[in-house]
């Protein structure tokens, strides 16, 4: 029976390339890589060449995968860290918008230019009804501030409403734009009269002229009559005409108007200090 036996060439041979790529590497440091040791080492990349390239094909790949194993905590930490550094700059530019629109609003509320001699406390609506049937907003202030029953409110822009309920350190605002709301008013232009009643959130509101009133313009501006013993002085602004309409002989004719205050962005408000209130 024939015996084989292991032949050892592979090894010799894989010897033999060793020495020779550490003989290369001697004489290169032995020599200006010039003449014949120069094109022995040519030949040495050029035979190594085609062995180099195969195995960077075959082994960088696996090389990256285990990388991508060995450091994927690392790199789930670091994400999680670049998202925490985006939120955290998102919330900063947030609040920056947020304190810049405070700023603003207050800037318009600071002095009411149609009320120039009437006294009034600055006060901040920190909540508002949840019921679309019950609009109203509380106000940061109460008796202890000289907050009474019955004082109007107003904004920059215009009439907000007036008090309805009073404690101590806060105070609730029913709106113009309440069903339950009714505003005596004037055209500015010719003076007519009449009564502006709500109609509820994000509704605009119906006016009903006095006799003998001419034809309103539509964006005209309504503001407070402030009649003898009225809840509110005269030439606040509370909306602009939507649509005009006008009385003639027994037939009745009504005037839609858009409040001048945006109830939905409402921040900060002035409390008049105005004889009429509790009336």
């Amino acid at each position: 029976m024939a015996v084989y036996r292991r032949t050892s060439r592979p090894r010799y041979t894989l010897l033999l390339l060793i020495l020779t790529s550490i003989t290369l590497v001697t004489l290169d440091y032995r020599s200006d890589a010039g003449g014949a040791i120069a094109k022995v080492k040519g030949g040495a990349r050029d035979a190594f060449a085609p062995l180099q390239s195969f195995a960077a094909a075959v082994f960088d790949p696996v090389a990256n995968v285990v990388n991508g194993v060995l450091h994927y905590g690392d790199l789930e930490a670091e994400n999680a860290h670049l998202r925490e550094q985006l939120a955290e700059q998102r919330g900063q530019v947030a609040r920056a918008q947020d304190a810049e629109r405070e700023r603003q609003a207050l800037l318009d509320n600071q002095d009411l230019t149609f009320l120039p001699d009437i006294e009034t406390i600055s006060a901040r609506v920190v909540g508002a009804s949840a019921s679309s049937l019950d609009l109203t907003a509380e106000l940061d202030k109460g008796t202890h501030d000289g907050v009474v029953r019955g004082m109007p409110v107003a904004a920059g822009a215009g009439l907000v409403g007036r008090v309805i309920e009073v404690s101590r350190r806060r105070s609730i605002v029913v709106l113009v734009t309440d069903p339950s709301s009714n505003v005596g008013i004037r055209l500015a232009s010719t003076g007519d009269t009449g009564v502006a009643r709500g109609n509820g959130a994000g509704r605009s509101l119906s006016v009903e002229l006095l006799e003998g009133a001419s034809v309103a313009k539509v964006g005209e501006v309504v503001v407070t009559s402030g009649l003898q013993q009225s809840v509110f002085p005269p030439g606040i602004p509370v909306g602009l005409v939507k649509s005009k309409g006008y009385r003639e002989g027994p037939e009745r004719k009504g005037v839609t108007i858009v409040p001048v205050v945006d109830f939905a962005r409402l921040t900060f408000v002035k409390i008049l200090i105005w004889p009429g209130a509790g009336a």
